[in-house]
């Protein structure tokens, strides 16, 4: 038995990272698989009559280990993966579709699973309860329950290749972005580059015994290249290496991964009564259809393309004065941009990064959440981690009781994929009493310390780390009794409010002097940089906004095409995709899908609108803040009542109402974009 099979011997019940070794994860699965199965045949085969408490409540809590073994691991294989840890994804995603598949095709478990469901208008179920026996009975009936035999096998095979797929996708993605790397030897390739990102480019040379500025696709690494690197031509080069990842029809290539992903994930849907992917996936979500979506998508496409075409026509003659450039290409758009915003408001990002170095925006994040909801962070070094970047904390409330573990891990490495996602190592439950506490990490891709300076976060990167630690106080103050409902477990079109609303509180004066001080002086920021912000805030928003429906209807004509097998040219059918939502010239050798690891690797699947979805919550809600006071303590109790503390037992749309006591209105994004007076 291994050290991930036993009960952890440490406080707070935390990971014991040091003491696992990379083979013990396989054997350490198949012991958990075999406890989690036992667990079930009880429940399946128990002798007594079907009840509430001996099937649905004791299927929830049931294979604890195993949830807990998969967490690690799997959060491991996203943030300090090696080849060892991606092979045994290879092998235990099937052993864990197959478990799954072994339970919600039991005979046996369903009968009595629909026993208690038939018979739920004679039970005095709570709310909580009464939507763990929806959800659990739909997780049998959406996943082939009902389907004859042969069907339930076609199922399991379906699961498989589905499972294995979306690995292999993603290590394609990871192993590219690694492998990229652009060494500069004069200085006129690295002219306009601020001294930040040169010495950090630097830095990484010497690291690898090399003389000159070494650039790669690491996002800390990228974004300022594209944003202030002068020399044209190596913008080119670095735009077509990250936008032709999964494309270049070599041994990393993922349009096969694209097209059978989709295939298989159609049949599924087929299989189990439903038109395509989108309608199987968007009758759980508040959208409730793909036609709902399409409505919503181009809604706000019909308001934000006159303004976007409008940006964009002005960002093109501001290029053609500036530098005679007669036609943008998308390596231009953020290198222009950011020129004609400083114009604009004379304000760059090089001006705000000294006041936003990363430990004080981390003070800023946890000031905000004590001031909304008094809790209290506390670093502690007890506490075991996977990587020395990873810093640890206990959060506590206003009377020194535990609410959460927290993890935080900021800088990117080879072993760790691009982007910024909060995860979970331990859910939330009330379980024999006891109110089991959560374990929540956060995991980013910010700008290293260099030999000069320390970690100096862009604006963009300071909401980001909001966001994310939005979606962490979400798993935090969970407090429900089921795990399945519990934290973010919550329709996916609603998980984004929590962290979409606290991005909001970056641009307000009141926030922003808590945290935002000189790295050197200690200076506060001034009051003229806060005016800037909020008056750039809706800066090419137009644009933004269209690049985001863009994505959203891409994943909706991926996953709501009825007939997938004619689709032969993953480029073409993008291309198609992305007809009404064009502004730059196509790249020939770049496609966006073979790296849209949001809905071929992630959850995201014909959910990708779910961010503007959220957005038109987010914006309503924080208007509410705004009219009563942005830390009034009546209004952040109730988003903590009705929204963050409450996951998945309720339906979104009635938590929300009872928040905000009303729907929300879409006007307030509108508004809030600058897109309506």
């Amino acid at each position: 038995m291994t050290t991930l099979n036993k009960p952890f011997n440490t406080t707070h019940n935390t990971a014991p990272f040091s003491e696992i070794k990379t083979e013990d994860f396989l054997p350490a699965f198949k012991i958990a698989i075999e406890k989690a199965r036992a667990e079930i045949d009880a429940i399946a085969y128990n002798s007594e009559a079907p009840t509430f408490e001996n099937t649905i409540e004791a299927l929830d809590f049931s294979g604890e280990e195993l949830d807990r073994i998969s967490s690690i691991f799997f959060n491991l294989n996203s943030a300090e993966t090696n080849d060892d840890i991606q092979k045994i994804a290879q092998e235990v995603s099937p052993l864990l579709s197959e478990f799954g598949n072994d339970i919600t095709l039991n005979e046996d478990l369903f009968k009595r699973v629909k026993a208690v469901y038939q018979s739920k208008s004679h039970l005095k179920l709570n709310t909580e309860q009464e939507m763990l026996l929806n959800k659990k009975y739909k997780s049998f009936s959406r996943n082939g329950a009902n389907l004859g035999e042969d069907k339930k096998l076609k199922l399991r095979e379906i699961d498989k290749k589905l499972s294995k797929l979306k690995l292999k996708f993603g290590e394609n993605i990871l192993t590219e972005t690694n492998k990229f790397e652009m060494l500069l030897t004069e200085e006129s390739q690295v002219l306009g580059l601020p001294d930040g990102a040169k010495e950090a480019a630097k830095q990484l040379a010497e690291s690898k015994g090399k003389d000159g500025w070494l650039i790669t696709l690491d996002y800390p690494s990228y974004i300022p290249f594209m944003t202030y690197a002068d020399n044209r031509e190596m913008r080119k080069k670095l735009s077509k290496a990250s936008g032709s990842k999964g494309f270049k029809s070599d041994e990393l290539d993922n349009q096969d991964n694209v097209l059978s992903i989709v295939k298989l994930r159609n049949e599924r849907a087929e299989i189990l009564g439903y038109k395509s992917h989108a309608h199987f996936v968007l009758e759980e979500r508040m959208a409730g259809s793909p036609k709902n979506v399409q409505k919503f998508l181009n809604e706000l496409l019909a308001k934000a393309k006159p303004a976007a075409k409008k940006e964009f026509e002005n960002l093109e003659q501001f290029a053609k004065g500036l530098d005679g450039i007669d036609k943008l290409q998308k390596w231009d758009s953020a290198y222009y941009s950011e020129k004609l915003k400083q114009k604009l408001f004379s304000l760059d990002d090089e001006q705000l990064k000294p006041y936003f170095k990363l430990e004080n925006v981390i003070d800023g994040a946890f000031t905000v959440a004590k001031k909304l909801f008094g809790l209290q962070f506390k670093e502690v070094d007890t506490i075991d981690k996977y990587h020395d970047n990873v810093l640890t904390y206990q959060v506590l409330d206003t009377d020194g009781e535990l609410v959460s573990i927290f993890y935080a891990d900021f800088f990117p490495r080879s072993g760790k994929r691009n982007g910024a996602w909060m995860t979970s190592y331990k859910p939330q439950m009330i379980k024999n009493g006891t109110n089991k506490r959560p374990h929540v990490s956060i995991v980013c891709n910010f700008t290293k310390p260099t030999k000069s300076k320390p970690s100096l976060l862009t604006f963009n990167e300071v909401t980001t780390l909001f966001h994310e630690f939005g979606h962490a106080l979400h798993g935090m103050l969970a407090n429900t009794t089921y795990p399945s409902l519990s934290g973010t477990s919550v329709y996916w079109d609603f998980v984004e409010l929590p962290s979409q609303i606290l991005e909001n509180w970056c641009n307000e004066e009141e926030t922003l002097q808590l945290f935002a001080t000189h790295y050197k002086t200690g200076e506060v920021i001034p009051m003229d940089l806060i005016e800037k912000i909020r008056a750039s805030a809706t800066f090419h928003e137009g644009m933004q906004t269209l690049r985001q429906l863009s994505f959203g209807l891409l994943d909706m004509a991926w996953h709501s095409h009825e007939s997938p097998e004619d689709i032969s040219s993953v480029k073409h059918f993008e291309e198609a995709a992305f007809g009404d939502t064009s502004l730059y010239p196509d790249v020939a050798e770049n496609c966006m899908s073979t790296a849209f690891a949001h809905i071929f690797q992630g959850g995201y699947s014909s959910g990708y609108y779910s961010y503007k979805w959220a957005e038109v919550l987010d914006a309503d809600a924080f208007e509410y803040f705004q009219e009563e006071g942005i830390f009034n303590k009546t209004v952040a109790n109730k988003l903590k009542k009705y929204v963050l503390s409450r996951g998945g037992t309720e339906n979104p749309m009635a938590l929300y109402k009872k928040f905000r006591g009303q729907e929300p209105k879409p006007e307030a994004l509108l508004r809030r974009a600058g897109l309506i007076k």
